[in-house]
């Protein structure tokens, strides 16, 4: 009779040890693709001064949005969380679009090399990007999923697991297509 409670100790007790390490491992998860972003976002960061650069010359009148844009990403530094840099890196998306929206407006800005390839660069940084928070958000619901369902819930909360933040778009403008006015 003691061996049977015993063995069904020892399942309780393996079963809770590999629930909570499922629930690290998928923490561990979280944070790298939380990792994955961030490199990306920091690569598309990286292009961006030889972007400035680039069109600085041919877009004399739209400096407010270079501005911007060097404004945006002197303040990647300063932000800490998940929303902080879901918010900057929404306005960087807006600004960056509406320069290259501005520069289908300068014929040889667009035929030339250098812009060419910065804009390939860009946008497959923004495919990068994309597919990070595609991939971020996938990670974190699965994590999330796990925190609430039993049993893992009762793990979860006996050792104090949190639930982690969608990246989310939750700027309305930043949903819409660019519009450019040269009206002003």
């Amino acid at each position: 009779m003691w061996w049977i409670i015993l063995i069904i100790v020892a399942v309780i007790i393996i079963a809770l040890i590999a629930l909570y390490n499922s629930l690290v491992t998928l923490r561990l998860r979280v944070k790298n693709a939380w990792s994955q972003i961030d490199v990306q976002l920091q690569r598309r960061f990286d292009l961006i001064p030889n972007l400035i650069e680039t069109v600085k010359g041919y877009m004399a009148h739209e400096s407010d949005v270079l501005t911007k844009v060097t404004d945006l990403r002197s303040s990647w530094a300063d932000a800490k969380t998940v929303n902080e840099k879901a918010a900057l890196d929404n306005e960087l998306s807006q600004s960056l679009k509406t320069i290259m929206a501005v520069a289908e407006n300068y014929p040889e800005l667009k035929a030339s090399q250098n812009f060419s390839e910065l804009q390939t660069e860009l946008t497959n940084t923004e495919n990068r990007i994309s597919y990070s928070r595609q991939f971020y958000n996938d990670t974190v619901t699965r994590y999330n999923t796990k925190l609430e369902v039993f049993p893992s819930n009762i793990i979860a909360s006996m050792f104090r697991f949190k639930p982690e933040e969608l990246f989310e778009v939750d700027n309305v403008e930043a949903k819409k297509n660019v519009k450019v006015d040269f009206g002003k």
